[in-house]
């Protein structure tokens, strides 16, 4: 797809980070420490997450997005593909949360709140088996732009005045003052 100059492979298993130099010696392959990815602000076009955020807390993914909203580029995006609980395949949500050593499977709803919470746009793409007891979720996420207008004023309709500013809590809850 690219050459290998424009690859950047992170990981925070030293011993995956060294498996991936051995296998694959002219592309660049370093640690993330889980806070900050050593690359300047607004350089990364693409991140490719493939199976890896059912392996990681919520807390931990809130905290990488946040450091991908500083990588990406504005027109910037993130592919991922997940397994994910279907209510629709009860049997494969069984076996993947039995057999799976990723400890966080989440449903589609759940993927996407995580997202749509740290401030990205999500499309999903594809849902699909694989090796038929996994479902699987692949969708993109493309960061909202910081600093829009109005950005912790949110509207919601009011039976007497039409409608209520509401303020944005830093737990990602809603108050307002007014009763609905």
């Amino acid at each position: 797809m690219f050459g290998t100059e424009h690859y950047y492979g992170i990981d925070t298993d030293v011993n995956r980070v060294q498996f991936a130099k051995r296998l694959y010696p002219n592309h660049t392959f370093t640690v993330f420490d889980g806070k900050r990815i050593p690359m300047h602000n607004q350089t990364v076009d693409l991140l490719l997450i493939v199976a890896v955020l059912h392996h990681i807390s919520n807390e931990q993914i809130s905290e990488y997005l946040s450091e991908f909203h500083r990588v990406l580029k504005p027109d910037g995006k993130i592919i991922i593909i997940e397994p994910y609980l279907s209510r629709k395949k009860k049997f494969n949500n069984w076996f993947m949360t039995r057999y799976d050593d990723g400890e966080y499977i989440r449903n589609e709803d759940d993927y996407l709140q995580l997202f749509n919470n740290q401030r990205y746009d999500c499309t999903v793409l594809k849902k699909f088996q694989k090796l038929l007891l996994y479902n699987e979720i692949f969708f993109t996420a493309v960061p909202k732009p910081k600093n829009t207008q109005n950005d912790n004023l949110f509207l919601k309709p009011s039976f007497n005045e039409g409608v209520i500013p509401m303020n944005h809590t830093s737990q990602g809850k809603f108050f307002t003052n007014e009763a609905p």
